[in-house]
């Protein structure tokens, strides 16, 4: 199926034109069918997701957000895991985007009865389904499935793997702040042994240019990650020195098989950003992929912080997500859409 480039240039020129394009990307469209993650996606593949999220971020700020550029495919929202900002931000997108949405949640499901993965996947497909947004607890789950059906499939987190979408509207927020990522300074803080957000983070930052620091204990700290291309650091001051967006990753209790540190109090001691930071540095940006523990990565005032664009992230999740599934979708091989 080809999405009509008329139904979508229509859509997004009415009322308002959209931004003009980038001049310097050489493709119009993804050379991967599937986002499985950011590792293999190139610079420029990256910089068309963020261009037409800004299209369609136009989109949402008008009085009518929905436009018919997807109408007649269907997407499945294949969840095994607890979601709450990811999963709506999907559902959103999809809705805007006048696609026809099925939503699955493993409690409840043939899941408990013993059903493999790749058992509801296939008898999921076979209600003619064209998409699958998945998330899981496996990584490597969302590679598995492109080899079980043949619908398009999006990874929505798995594992500690990566979690793409996330990492792309953490990268259309810095776009907003920045003119260029290349020589910009961001440091990724805290759990990154079990984060997805920061391996995806990591590859599309290192993919357009930025230098990224990792810092947290040592005990959160993957063995060998520096072969990624990131400094590692395990001195909070040393991490924000000279940092232009500081990202506080959720400490993850519950993947840890056991205590990595000795209190929530002396990780935020050590770890935690607060009031004192931000003074320390008048231009420095905070993120957070959610949800935030006050008092843990963040001292509650800095959540509330001017310079925290949290909210931001979240706002720019849908319009990432509905430029992801636009543009896979060029790639689904049906012909629903006349």
């Amino acid at each position: 199926m080809t999405i009509r480039e008329d139904t979508y240039q229509t859509s997004m020129q009415a009322d308002t034109p959209p931004s003009t394009p980038n001049p310097e990307l050489r493709i119009s469209q993804l050379e991967h069918r599937h986002l499985l993650g950011l590792s293999t996606y190139s610079a420029e593949e990256i910089q068309l997701i963020l261009q037409t999220a800004r299209q369609f971020r136009e989109v949402l700020d008008r009085p009518i957000k929905r436009v018919p550029t997807l109408r007649g495919v269907t997407v499945v929202n294949l969840f095994f895991e607890p979601s709450t900002r990811t999963r709506i931000s999907f559902e959103l997108a999809e809705k805007r985007l006048s696609a026809d949405t099925v939503n699955f949640s493993a409690s409840g499901s043939s899941v408990s009865k013993g059903e493999t993965l790749k058992d509801t996947a296939q008898n999921i497909e076979a209600m003619k389904i064209d998409m699958v947004v998945v998330r899981h607890k496996s990584p490597g789950a969302p590679h598995f499935l492109t080899q079980c059906v043949d619908a398009v499939i999006i990874n929505a987190g798995d594992g500690a793997h990566e979690h793409p979408t996330q990492a792309l509207l953490d990268l259309l927020t810095m776009s907003d702040h920045f003119d260029t990522f290349a020589g910009l300074n961001v440091s990724i803080l805290g759990d990154i042994t079990h984060s997805r957000v920061a391996r995806s983070n990591i590859h599309g930052l290192r993919a357009l240019g930025a230098n990224v620091t990792l810092c947290g204990p040592k005990t959160l700290i993957p063995y060998g990650i520096e072969h990624l291309g990131v400094h590692v650091t395990h001195d909070l001051n040393e991490a924000l020195n000279g940092c232009d967006v500081a990202m506080a990753l959720r400490i993850q209790l519950e993947r840890q098989g056991s205590s990595l540190f000795p209190s929530l109090r002396e990780y935020h001691d050590r770890f935690g950003i607060t009031m004192e930071h931000m003074a320390q540095h008048p231009d420095l940006l905070v993120m957070h992929p959610g949800p935030v523990n006050r008092g843990v990565e963040l001292a509650s005032e800095v959540v509330d912080h001017e310079r925290a664009i949290i909210l931001n992230q979240v706002t720019n999740g849908v319009a990432v997500r509905m430029a992801v599934l636009y543009l896979l979708a060029g790639l689904v091989d049906t012909e629903k859409v006349a």
